[in-house]
């Protein structure tokens, strides 16, 4: 745990020693692109960085990390769909999509990691944020205090999205 009276470089170190690797996949997970990618994580690690001056113990600075990162990477997403006019996709509409890729399930773990980011890059940054966490192994209680909804919704969000996710990965197919 880190200790508020440490200065913004003690913290700022301290974090990326703890939660770099969470942060190196949150990035992989909002952004396919490796440039863009490094370009995000540079992004989520200054605004970290920077974030450090202004941290006040309110919340745990797991929370806090989190918290900056998803903002970071959320605001990414929105740039980079201006950028792109890139129709991004809630749960409803994801679920209704119909499926057009090959049957066979996929034996390579990389591959159905793959498969798996695909899915929640196409998802709007709440839905993604939530998804992420979850897998990051974050409880409901905890997304919640990120996200700001409630842990309900979270829960909801959650089983909605392993739903999805696990009748995509049965029937085959990432769109």
């Amino acid at each position: 745990m880190l200790e508020s009276s440490n200065s913004q470089d003690e913290l700022y170190r301290e974090a990326t020693r703890a939660y770099g690797a969470a942060l190196e996949r949150l990035a992989r997970a909002y952004q396919a692109d490796a440039d863009k990618r490094q370009d995000l994580l540079q992004e989520i690690h200054l605004a970290l960085w920077r974030s450090f001056a202004r941290f006040d113990g309110r919340c745990s600075t797991r929370t806090w990390i989190y918290r900056v990162a998803h903002n970071v990477a959320a605001s990414h997403v929105l740039e980079d769909r201006r950028m792109k006019s890139r129709e991004l996709l809630s749960l409803d509409e994801l679920d209704a999509i119909r499926d057009s890729g090959d049957a066979a399930v996929p034996a390579d773990r990389k591959m159905a990691l793959d498969r798996l980011l695909m899915l929640i890059q196409q998802l709007k940054p709440l839905d993604r944020q939530v998804a992420l966490m979850f897998l990051e192994g974050e409880s409901a209680a905890e997304i919640a205090e990120v996200t700001g909804i409630s842990a309900g919704n979270v829960a909801t969000k959650i089983h909605r999205i392993k739903n999805i996710l696990a009748r995509r990965f049965k029937e085959g197919g990432a769109q």
